[in-house]
């Protein structure tokens, strides 16, 4: 008999970011209670939004730490995606989920400051800083989701796909009923200042995704 080769995948980084990643939820939790709570309805209930969308609203302490949150557990879910559909050897696993974690780290900063930058050179500063608020509080509640499905796919449905492709309809549901609310709060600002929104809408949301996909694709 030949012995075998078995190749052991170490779960000890996983575990590590998950534990981080939950600490920073627990956190969230203990220091803005109220918020929490209405954060935790958002999909149902825009009273997060309502009550929290305020001056200095993208650097509250609670809006910070939930997007920490949510990068953290984005990119996980994006390695353990990789890993599903394009396996990787096993040594490059923590290689790979820092160049995903870095990557989505600063796609998102040079987005917003981007959009930032756009508001001043048109003087929309106060509608770009809603759009970020409430796409950046429906982007942080989906990583909830998120947190789920990488406990599920690290520990329980190891590169399921069905696990993947379930979390996925309900991180575009959650993000769709965002785009929805916030389209519908502001329609009056959006007609007024349409030239604005469509430029908007071309070059921060529509192009990333589209340089993005190419990017995957090739």
């Amino acid at each position: 008999m030949e012995p075998i080769s078995k190749t052991v995948e170490s779960l000890d980084w996983m575990n590590i970011v998950l534990f981080f990643s939950m600490v920073v939820l627990a956190l969230g939790k203990y220091l803005f209670q109220n918020k929490f709570l209405n954060f935790m309805i958002l999909p149902f209930n825009n009273k997060y939004v309502v009550l929290y969308n305020k001056k200095g609203r993208l650097l509250n302490w609670f809006h910070i730490l939930l997007t920490i949150f949510q990068l953290i557990n984005l990119s996980l879910f994006l390695f353990l995606i990789q890993k599903t559909f394009y396996p990787i050897a096993p040594e490059n696993y923590l290689y790979s989920f820092f160049i995903i974690f870095g990557g989505a780290l600063l796609f998102q900063l040079l987005k917003m400051l981007l959009q930032l930058g756009k508001g001043i050179v048109f003087n929309t500063q106060g509608m770009v800083t809603d759009l970020l608020f409430n796409k950046t509080s429906y982007l942080n509640h989906s990583s909830l989701v998120m947190f789920v499905a990488n406990i599920a796919l690290v520990y329980i449905y190891k590169d399921s796909q069905i696990v993947i492709y379930a979390a996925l309809i309900l991180i575009i549901s959650i993000n769709a009923i965002g785009i929805f609310k916030l389209l519908k709060n502001h329609q009056k600002v959006i007609i007024s200042h349409f030239f604005y929104f469509i430029l908007y809408l071309c070059t921060l949301e529509i192009a990333p995704l589209v340089i993005v996909g190419s990017y995957l694709k090739d």
